[in-house]
């Protein structure tokens, strides 16, 4: 898809990944709105953005998010594409998990990007995007990490069925995989402890990726284990 003057919805863009996907499409010429949890934050991106579009929004919140959805086409005139870079984490053995952190973890990383997919669908234009960040977890389940990875891999097994599911309307979905990378993301973890980690991936690589991923409407940004860089398919 063509980047310049697409108008594009970043779901999550109050934190730093969300942020820079929101600054990078904006620098590229699309029209963004934004949704995000942090009211403040949001107002500043939005200023910076030049005005753009806004709602705050907590991604449990399912009949929000759909006003929020609803109100970014309103702003924009119809969307182009979505990009949904809401998650959470938490560490701990499988065994030791705690149910309510579990729930959360489900309902952040995979059932509020179906939600808000959803709500963006009769919206969406013809020939438009879906981009999901999902983990590199969600191919290598890890250690410490079970329900974070089953949270990650459930939301990567939905966005495959999606893409098929679209595939009539020429609508890409590009599901985000990309290794760890350092957004202070482990630093508010819902529960437990982080194990050791690998240093934090080149942010700006990941966007970059996302940003051609979306142009060649390909199906998945995922890193290549052999030379550690992302590849675009």
């Amino acid at each position: 898809m063509e980047l310049t003057g697409a108008k594009v919805l970043v779901a999550g863009a109050t934190g730093v990944l969300g942020g820079a996907l929101a600054r990078a499409l904006a620098d590229a010429g699309a029209r963004v709105a934004l949704a995000g949890r942090d009211g403040g934050r949001l107002e500043a991106l939005a200023a910076e953005l030049g005005g753009a579009p806004a709602s705050a929004v907590d991604a449990v919140d399912v009949d929000a998010v759909r006003t929020a959805v609803d109100a970014a086409a309103g702003s924009l005139g119809g969307l182009d594409a979505v990009v949904v870079a809401w998650g959470v984490v938490a560490f701990g053995p499988a065994a030791d998990a705690d149910d309510a952190v579990t729930e959360e973890l489900f309902a952040v990383n995979a059932l509020a990007p179906m939600s808000l997919v959803r709500a963006a669908l009769p919206h969406l234009a013809d020939g438009g995007a879906v981009v999901l960040l999902s983990a590199v977890v969600a191919d290598a389940p890890t250690l410490g990490m079970a329900e974070y990875s089953a949270s990650k891999a459930a939301l990567s097994a939905w966005a495959s069925v999606l893409r098929r599911e679209l595939r009539g309307r020429s609508v890409a979905v590009l599901d985000v995989r990309p290794p760890h990378v350092d957004t202070g993301l482990v630093d508010r973890a819902l529960a437990g402890t982080p194990p050791r980690l690998p240093a934090g991936h080149d942010r700006g690589e990941v966007v970059a990726a996302v940003l051609d991923g979306m142009r060649q409407g390909a199906r998945e940004v995922v890193v290549d284990p052999r030379e550690r860089r992302l590849v675009v398919r």
